[in-house]
């Protein structure tokens, strides 16, 4: 199965991962599934870092490095396509880092791990 991972998703998987429901934990260690982070989602952890209203247990660049390393993580880029999908959204949710992996999750057809019930009001697959 492919999955995509919300923000929150990647931080508890690395630094709280008792934060996880049971059903996201374990399709984030099923190692059959291809599980992918946004570059959205990238940069919004380094916005979030840099402005000091998240802390990580290791400096920014060596965290996101180690986790993408230790999810097996495949980072889906930001593209024209993503872009345009994005911008043809209703407006029921506002958060431009969740709006563009609503996009991708719908373009892409994959399922979005998280536990934001905001994104069930665009039809995507949520895992949680």
């Amino acid at each position: 199965m492919r999955l995509l991972l919300d923000s929150h998703v990647v931080i508890w998987s690395v630094e709280q991962d008792h934060l996880l429901s049971a059903t996201a934990h374990a399709a984030i260690t099923n190692p059959r599934n291809d599980l992918s982070v946004s570059a959205a989602t990238i940069w919004e952890i380094a916005i979030k870092v840099g402005s000091g209203k998240l802390s990580l247990s290791l400096p920014y660049r060596q965290w996101m490095t180690q986790a993408i390393a230790a999810l097996r993580l495949t980072v889906l880029p930001i593209t024209v396509d993503y872009a345009d999908a994005q911008a043809g959204l209703p407006t029921r949710h506002r958060d431009p880092f969740d709006r563009l992996i609503i996009a991708q999750t719908l373009t892409e057809r994959i399922t979005v791990v998280s536990a934001d019930a905001a994104f069930d009001a665009y039809g995507v697959t949520r895992l949680w």
